[in-house]
Formats: C-alpha cells, sequence, structure tokens
C-alpha cells in the first residue's frame, strides 16, 4: 500500500490553506490510502519570520555586504535589525491570535520598527474608529511584516512574495529554460528553509508518494525546488504534479527535462488521475491505461490516458480533510482597511466547494472549453451541510469560503434554507454571477443563514461590451442585485476588467463612472481592476478573429501553454489607464474621491464621459422582482403568541386578535380580524423554516387564503399587515 504526502510549495496564502490537499486528502480517505499533507508555504513563512529566521537572514546580508548596494530605505532596515529581531516572535503570535494584548503596544507607534511601508499610514482612527484596536493594530503589524518583506526582495532573495514565489519565472512560461537555469543556481535562504523543512515530513510521514499542488504560476518554482531535493535525496519516491497551473499551462507538455524534477503530471480533477496511479505504482494496472496523466518514457514526454474510468462524483469525493495542517498557526493580516476587501487576507476560512463547474459556462474571457467550468455538478443541500458539520467538528472554526466558479442561486437558497433548518452557526462567503434570481429576498435569507459577503464579476461597466462577453447580465442588473445584497447587509465585491478586445477609451472612462456611481451609491463595498488577458482556453483564445483581435504569441517551446499575446487594433491604447483606474478605484474603496473629475485621475488626457450622474440611481429605481409561480413562502422569524379579544363597535362586537412576534432586535404586533388570525396562526408552522416539512408554494398560499373565504389575496397583498409581515421575515423565493 502506498503512502501518500500531499504538499503545498511556497507560497499562496498567509490566513488560510489552498485547499487542494485537503480535498484530495478527503478523497484518498474514501479509499483506506493513508496520507498527510503540509502547506509548506505557511511553515516556510513562520520559520523565516522568526528571530532565528531574521537573524539567519541579517547574517547572509552581512556576509555579502560588500556584493549588494542597497536602497535608502533597505539600509534603515538592516539597521535596525536588533529591533526586528526582538519584535518578530511577539508580532508574530499577535498576527495568530495568540497574542492580543500586544495590540495596544503596537496601536501608540512606539514598538515596532518602521520602514517605507508608515509613509503613507492612513488615518487610522479614521479607518478603524476609536474602538477598532486589535484591526488598527494588524494593519500597522501587516505594514511591519510588508517592509520585512520588501527588505528581502532587494537584499537577499528577488523572488520572495507573501503570496507567491519566483511568480514571473511562471507567467508566460513557454520555455523551461529560464526555470532551468534557475533551478541550477545556489539556494537562497528560503528554499535552504524549504529543503529543511521538506526532510522533516519525509522523515516523519515516510511517503511512497508524493503529490504537489501547483494552483499558480507562484507556486511552480517552489514545487520544482521540493522535486528537485527528493530526486537527490529520495529518488525511489515518486513526484507527481498536478493543480490549476497544471490543468491550463501544461496541456501541451513536451519537453523531457520536466522529468529530471517530477515523475507525473496530472490534469484536472485530480481524485481519478490520483486512483488510477497509486494502482499502476502497485502494479494493478498498465502505464498505458492511467487518467489524464503525463510521464516520460524512453526521453519523450507521453500523455497516458487510457483509463476506462470516468471522474469521481463529487457526491463521492468525500469530505475536505483538513487534519495535519496547522490551522491555529496562520497569520490573520489587514493589508488595505476596506472590510470587505481584507477578507482574503484576515480569518482562517474553511474552503469548500458547493458545485463543480460553472452554471452558466458562457463567458468569452473564461477558460470554458477546460473541464473545470464546462462539467457542471451541483451536490445536494443536505451533503453540503454535512461536509460543512464535518469540517466545523474537526477544524473548530466555523468559517467557510464556498469557492465556486459562480454559485448557483437556487442551490445556494437550499444550502441557506437547510442551514438554517439544522441551526448551524456559520460564516460564508462566496462567487457569484450578478443574475436576477438574486432578488432581495434571497439576499435577506443567505443573510439569515450566515452570509457575509459576495464577489462577483462586473467586469466592464459597458453593456456592449458584457453582450460580447456573454455575461449575461447588464449593468443596471449588478446595480439592482448588489443594492439588495447591501440591505440585506452583505457585503458586495466586483472584479472589473479593463482592456477587452475593441474596448475604446470613451468606454473605458464610461466604465470607470459608471463604477464611481456605483461605490458612491454604496452599493459597492470593494473592487479589482484586472487586464484583460487573452488566454489559449477561451473563446476569445481559440477564435480571435470572431473578436476583432490578433494573436501574435508567443511561440510555444514544449513547457506552458495559455497566456497569449495579442493586438487590439479596434480598441484604447490600454497601458494609459492602467494607474488611473486603481488609484481612483482605492479611492472609492475607502469613502472618497466621488467628486473628483474623472480626468484627475490619468496623466494623460481621456474622453468625457457619456454617462448620466444619476444612471446607477435610474437604474436601482427599477424593480425587477417579479414572484415565480413556483415560489416559495418562508417565514424567518418565531410562531407568534395569538390573543383573541372583543371590541365593541356601536352596537356591534367584533372578534379581533392580536399576533405579536419577539425577533432577536425588537418585539412587533398586528392586529387582525379573528377569522383571518386563525388562518395566519395554522399557516406559520406550515412556513416556518424550523418547522416545515416542505416549502409552501406561493400559489398555494393564495389558493388556501381565498379558500378560507378571507377575501382576494391580491388585495391583502396591498395591505399594511401583508407589508409588515414581508420587512419582518415572509419571504417569497
Amino acid at each position: 500500500m502506498q503512502k501518500v504526502l500531499l504538499l503545498t510549495p511556497p507560497f499562496t496564502q498567509l490566513n488560510t490553506p489552498y485547499p487542494a490537499t485537503a480535498y484530495i486528502k478527503g478523497f484518498l480517505n474514501t479509499l483506506g490510502v493513508v496520507s498527510h499533507q503540509a502547506d509548506l508555504g505557511i511553515e516556510v513563512i513562520l520559520k523565516l519570520f522568526s528571530a532565528q529566521g531574521l537573524t539567519q537572514l541579517f547574517d547572509a546580508l552581512e556576509k555579502a555586504e560588500h556584493d549588494i548596494e542597497l536602497t535608502e530605505n533597505a539600509f534603515r532596515v538592516y539597521h535596525l535589525r536588533d529591533e526586528y529581531i526582538a519584535t518578530i516572535e511577539p508580532v508574530i503570535s499577535f498576527l495568530q491570535n495568540k497574542n492580543p494584548t500586544l495590540a495596544h503596544s503596537i496601536c501608540d507607534r512606539t514598538y515596532l520598527p518602521e520602514a517605507s511601508r508608515f509613509k503613507d499610514v492612513e488615518d487610522l482612527d479614521w479607518a478603524f474608529g476609536t474602538m477598532g484596536t486589535q484591526d488598527k493594530a494588524r494593519h500597522l503589524a501587516t505594514l511591519y511584516l510588508e517592509d520585512l518583506g520588501d527588505f528581502l526582495q532587494e537584499a537577499i532573495d528577488p523572488h520572495f512574495g507573501f503570496s507567491r514565489y519566483a511568480e514571473r519565472l511562471g507567467r508566460t512560461a513557454t520555455h523551461f529554460d529560464e526555470l532551468l537555469a534557475e533551478l541550477q543556481k545556489p539556494d537562497t535562504l528560503i528554499t535552504v528553509f524549504l529543503h529543511e523543512l521538506l526532510e522533516q515530513k519525509m522523515g516523519a510521514f515516510q511517503p511512497t508518494v508524493v503529490c504537489l499542488s501547483v494552483p499558480f504560476p507562484g507556486n511552480l518554482f517552489g514545487a520544482l525546488k521540493c522535486g528537485q531535493y527528493l530526486k537527490k535525496h529520495y529518488p525511489d519516491v515518486k513526484i507527481v504534479m498536478g493543480g490549476g497551473f497544471c490543468n491550463t499551462e501544461l496541456r501541451s507538455l513536451s519537453d523531457p527535462r520536466v522529468f529530471d524534477y517530477l515523475d507525473f503530471v496530472c490534469l484536472d480533477d485530480g481524485e481519478a488521475p490520483l486512483r488510477t496511479l497509486l494502482q499502476y505504482l502497485e502494479e494493478k494496472r498498465s502505464l498505458s491505461s492511467l487518467k489524464r496523466t503525463f510521464a516520460r518514457t524512453d526521453n519523450q514526454v507521453v500523455y497516458y490516458n487510457g483509463a476506462s474510468e470516468k471522474d469521481v462524483a463529487q457526491r463521492d469525493t468525500g469530505t475536505p480533510d483538513y487534519s495535519d495542517l496547522c490551522l491555529l498557526d496562520y497569520l490573520s493580516v489587514i493589508e488595505i482597511v476596506n472590510p470587505m476587501h481584507r477578507l482574503w487576507s484576515d480569518g482562517r476560512w474553511n474552503k469548500l466547494t458547493l458545485a463543480h463547474g460553472c452554471y452558466w459556462g458562457k463567458c468569452s474571457f473564461c477558460d470554458i472549453s477546460l473541464d473545470y467550468i464546462k462539467n457542471y455538478e451541483p451536490l445536494t443541500a443536505a451533503l453540503i451541510c454535512d461536509r460543512i458539520e464535518e469540517i466545523i467538528a474537526k477544524t473548530q472554526q466555523n468559517g467557510f469560503h464556498f469557492v465556486d466558479e459562480a454559485a448557483p442561486p437556487a442551490l445556494l437558497r437550499d444550502v441557506a434554507i437547510e442551514i438554517i433548518r439544522r441551526k448551524l452557526t456559520v460564516v460564508w462567503w462566496t462567487n457569484i454571477r450578478f443574475e436576477k434570481n438574486f432578488t432581495h429576498d434571497l439576499s435577506l435569507l443567505l443573510k439569515a443563514s450566515g452570509c457575509i459577503a459576495m464577489s462577483g464579476g462586473l467586469e466592464v461597466a459597458s453593456d456592449r461590451l458584457l453582450a460580447m462577453m456573454k455575461k449575461g447580465v447588464t449593468v443596471g442588473q449588478v446595480a439592482r442585485v448588489a443594492d439588495g445584497f447591501t440591505q440585506a447587509g452583505i457585503m458586495v465585491h466586483a472584479y472589473l476588467m479593463y482592456g477587452f478586445p475593441t474596448q475604446t477609451a470613451q468606454e473605458t472612462i464610461d466604465s470607470l463612472e459608471m463604477v464611481r456611481q456605483l461605490f458612491e451609491n454604496g452599493v459597492l463595498q470593494s473592487g479589482f481592476w484586472h487586464r484583460f488577458a487573452m488566454t489559449s482556453h477561451s473563446p476569445v483564445g481559440l477564435a480571435p478573429d470572431a473578436f476583432d483581435v490578433q494573436r501574435i504569441g508567443p511561440s510555444f517551446g514544449g513547457f506552458a501553454d495559455n497566456d497569449l499575446y495579442h493586438d487590439d487594433p479596434k480598441g484604447a491604447n490600454h497601458d494609459l489607464y492602467s494607474e488611473g483606474l486603481r488609484k481612483s478605484l482605492f479611492n472609492y474603496m475607502h469613502g472618497v474621491g466621488f467628486d473628483i473629475p474623472l480626468s484627475k485621475w490619468f496623466d494623460s488626457k481621456v474622453p468625457t464621459t457619456t454617462i448620466p450622474s444619476n444612471y446607477i440611481q435610474r437604474q436601482m429605481a427599477q424593480n425587477e422582482d417579479s414572484v415565480r409561480k413556483n415560489a416559495f413562502v418562508i417565514w424567518l422569524g418565531k410562531l407568534p403568541n395569538v390573543e383573541y379579544f372583543e371590541v365593541k363597535q356601536g352596537k356591534k362586537v367584533i372578534e379581533l386578535a392580536e399576533l405579536h412576534f419577539y425577533d432577536k432586535k425588537h418585539d412587533w404586533s398586528i392586529q387582525l380580524p379573528a377569522q383571518q388570525a386563525h388562518f395566519w396562526e395554522g399557516l406559520f408552522p406550515k412556513i416556518a423554516i424550523h418547522l416545515f416539512e416542505q416549502p409552501l408554494a406561493f400559489q398555494q398560499l393564495q389558493t388556501e387564503f381565498e379558500a378560507a373565504q378571507l377575501g382576494s389575496f391580491s388585495a391583502f397583498a396591498k395591505t399594511p399587515t401583508w407589508k409588515k409581515l414581508r420587512e419582518n421575515g415572509l419571504l417569497i423565493l
């Protein structure tokens, strides 16, 4: 029986582990295969940013001082080395939420040494308020770490980054030559630490197979350095590489030199390829019957895909297993004070997938031809919540990031209902499409289940380009959906794009004006501009002529093949807009700069926007919420106390009732005629989310209301009583 070690090479995130190894470990558990995992990224960071690590770092620089010319800022850090060595371990402990009282010393600005990252430090009282001591300190401690990171990159290892390592070498790496040359260079302090930690794992777990997960270009070099060490010191151990980078970049791999560092490269979902590979290593199947796996045979790279088995269904992949990972050692950092933006770096999130692939699968800039997008397969709400409960029990943490390409609204509705019915305490966020099925009522339900934030692709705020992208949304629709989330108390982040084929200067400035208005109206809390990148697996890359662009390179050299260079003769000079878009958005995210003319953000002349100043307000005012025939009626609150009484009106005695409700914040009541009150008293148990067997259909509610001879339901739906119920937890979904 094989023993498997699953590794994430440096670096991905400081605050939470990348989930690929946990997913694969969960699957291997279902097979009874012994496996262990480690995030070498966080472990290298913690080894490096310690008193001993910094001492070695500064000593290494001292030995090489005559060979290095430091900038004034780096020279300052070097001269403050004793202060950095003395403070590093308390700061790391603070960022691990283990030393909270240090916040007071950090916030008075006398404890930490400060370099260039502190020069433009924001008004922290404005950003965090007078009570935000912990957050202020976390932000200052992050700047302190970034100062050290800048120093390390300048003086010791130019490849260093907190969430990436040697990323430049992995980007558009069509040839293996540059990576190979770098692999032959002497080890740096970072790779020395990497090898020491790898040796510890090999000694502790004694695996026969090591799997390297490479989700991003910034993990590739670290993975190859691991492979290089293992080939030298553990030649009998088989080395497998997989992950998002392989799936998108290495589909045409043909350079045999790669396999001096690896034995196998697997593509797409890793469960079935790894299962067949383990069977091959146990001599239970032939090499030719592997699944989606590259190997070197007779010094040639051969793609083996003869397995007859289908991919493992999502329901059979098992629950992600986070054991072995040092979950309490991750760092919660705050790079930007924006409360939505910080979710990517602050807090430890359990990663979970609700549905494999994308239910939309049409966007022309996306890799929709690849399995991870095109093969859509949702899980059931019950199975998802089973996995949520299992993960909470194992990790003792209830924060979840659902890492879907785009979470489907119907599935999110069912998951939210199941979470509430099971009385789970869950805090979660995910990625969506801004489609009209995300109604205001659905937003309220998602919030009640623990949703705190949504991120989604607005991309280009231009209806012409959105149609060309096949996004299936309009700017107005995005505004209305984002407004619904915001009103429900859910933060919204927008992915923004510029430089899409044929995008003009006018459209770029008009997009910025749309974004400005979305922030000014408070329906977006965070955003990020991405420059359009043409990839070989997207509709644009597969048929550039259809989008009026031309592919101009690069030439394929046997290694990576994904990022494409292109010429856009009908589009603007997109380089002119990068800095202005970034700068303006940074201000908008902090609630300032809305009155600054758009032209002031740019160094060169730009067109005047053609978008009316109230465009987004007008779009938000258009109510598109219409009740579907098969909509559910759900009551989020508790059952009311009902008290019947009589009142005299002249000679007439009228029987009335008061329905009194208690919720978390206040008490409230409604008075109804006794007959109506009796109807609602009997209805609430049928629609109360904690009590119903099956949700009641809205059409059935109408039918039962009128069958009880209470008059027209349409007329009742216009009364203050109905309005009050709707405002306090009666949802139509």
